[in-house]
């Protein structure tokens, strides 16, 4: 029986929800070369979620009642649902540098929406750890001259607004619930609207042959993208408050363009690695923060 056995250590949680985004958004790039994008989002949702609840049925975990499953499944309908929507429609109109920045933006949107609707307490320190993290993520990501569309970056931006409120929002709602039962539910809802928002793309005669193999990255990148990193995620979600969780969500860009260069044949320059070293310490302090204060709390 699969079973997760890393609640000790919430960290490696986040590190490898981290490591899934990044790689699985490497994949996912690759596979948008054959695959229009409402179709891949459709397909990599129905793996996932196939793969969710077959765990979940050799499991034999209950269900929460009805009440639960709707308010779940409706911040399914957040992220990934919409939250992937605006951000696969805006990344049409602007350019990739500028949608990267801008979902640079969501750890610091996390901790706002932390403070305001969960009352979480943001200490100096964390504030200033999380401005270090962001300073590292531009110098990743850098800015050309091209800053694209308004109206796609304002789509990048909804989508970037989703997610960090769903990560609030989530770590309300999924505190007493198993993760697994949490992301199968939310993406279901997920699904769900992927499905009735495909038909669009279909009638626009979007259709394309695919290959075999296509579809096997597709699947499997559907796996990582969302079955495994929405599952780290929660576990880790669980044990710290959201603000804290979401300052890991600035190590997926050293995920996303380590596995560009090895996969994509992309190199990193001076920048990029010093811009590596700021967020690695950014998310080290961030973890050596919450660990005292998880002694202090036992003592």
């Amino acid at each position: 029986m699969l079973k997760l056995n890393i609640d000790r250590n919430f960290a490696a949680s986040m590190v490898l929800a981290a490591a899934c985004w990044g790689l699985g958004g490497v994949m996912t790039k690759s596979v948008l070369a054959d695959v229009p994008p409402l179709t891949l989002l459709v397909a990599q949702l129905a793996v996932s979620v196939l793969f969710l609840w077959a765990i979940v049925l050799a499991q034999k975990l209950r269900l929460p009642q009805r009440k639960d499953v709707v308010r779940l499944g409706l911040t399914g309908l957040l992220n990934p649902g919409l939250a992937y929507t605006f951000s696969l429609l805006g990344l049409t109109l602007t350019t990739a540098s500028m949608s990267a920045l801008l979902w640079g933006a969501e750890p610091i949107l996390i901790l706002i929406l932390a403070g305001l609707i969960l009352r979480e307490w943001l200490t100096p320190t964390l504030v200033g750890l999380a401005a270090v993290a962001m300073f590292g993520m531009v110098m990743i990501l850098g800015l050309g001259g091209n800053s694209g569309s308004w109206l796609g970056n304002l789509l990048i931006l909804a989508g970037v607004a989703c997610c960090a409120y769903y990560t609030v929002l989530t770590r309300r709602l999924a505190a007493d619930a198993d993760p697994l039962l949490v992301i199968a539910v939310q993406q279901t809802f997920a699904l769900i609207w992927a499905l009735a928002i495909w038909p669009v793309e279909l009638l626009r005669g979007e259709t394309v042959a695919i290959s075999p193999s296509t579809w096997l990255w597709a699947a499997i990148s559907g796996l990582t993208y969302y079955a495994f990193a929405f599952w780290f995620y929660i576990v880790g979600l669980k044990q710290v408050p959201a603000s804290t969780a979401g300052q890991f969500l600035n190590l997926i860009p050293i995920f996303g363009v380590a596995g560009a260069a090895i996969f994509l044949g992309e190199r990193l320059g001076l920048a990029q690695w010093l811009g590596a070293i700021l967020i690695l310490a950014a998310v080290a302090g961030i973890v050596r923060g919450q660990q005292k204060t998880a002694a202090v709390a036992a003592s």
